[in-house]
C-alpha cells in the first residue's frame, strides 16, 4: 500500500505593507535626529563691549584656534598650511562664506596671523572675530 505524500506548503511573506513601514521608519528617525552643532576647541573667548549676532549660519564656517596653537576647522584638527587650501575650495563653493574666528583669549596673536594670511590667500576676505559680550 502507497502512503499519500503530505502536501508540502511554501511559506510567503507578505510585502504589500512594507512601503508603509519604511517611510513610518524614515519620518520616526527625521523626527528623533538630533543634529551636532560644531565644538571645535575648548576656547575662553575675549569680551566686548558691543557685539553683533550673525544669523544666517549657512554660510558660516569656524576656525578655532586653542591657547596652545592647535587650530580646528569645522571640527577637524588641522595644520596652518591646510587653512589655505580648505578654504580655497569653500569660497569656489560658496562665494558668500563668512569665516568665524574663534581665538582663545590667551593665544599668541602669531597663531591668529597665521590664519589670518592663509584666509587672504584663499581669498576668503569675510572675516569675524567670536566674543563674549562684556561690560
Amino acid at each position: 500500500m502507497k502512503l499519500p505524500r503530505k502536501r508540502q506548503y511554501k511559506a510567503s511573506i507578505p510585502t504589500a505593507s512594507m512601503s508603509d513601514i519604511a517611510f513610518l521608519l524614515i519620518i520616526f528617525f527625521m523626527v528623533v535626529t538630533v543634529f551636532r552643532k560644531a565644538k571645535g576647541l575648548p576656547v575662553q573667548l575675549p569680551t566686548a563691549k558691543t557685539t553683533e549676532r550673525i544669523l544666517k549660519q549657512r554660510d558660516l564656517s569656524y576656525i578655532w584656534i586653542s591657547k596652545d596653537g592647535k587650530i580646528s576647522v569645522d571640527d577637524n584638527l588641522v595644520s596652518p598650511r591646510k587653512v589655505s587650501l580648505i578654504f580655497r575650495t569653500k569660497i569656489q563653493e560658496n562665494p558668500a562664506l563668512i569665516t568665524s574666528i574663534k581665538a582663545d583669549k590667551s593665544a599668541d596673536y602669531k597663531y591668529v596671523y597665521r590664519i589670518m594670511e592663509a584666509l587672504r590667500e584663499a581669498n576668503a576676505l569675510r572675516i569675524v572675530f567670536a566674543t563674549r559680550k562684556g561690560g
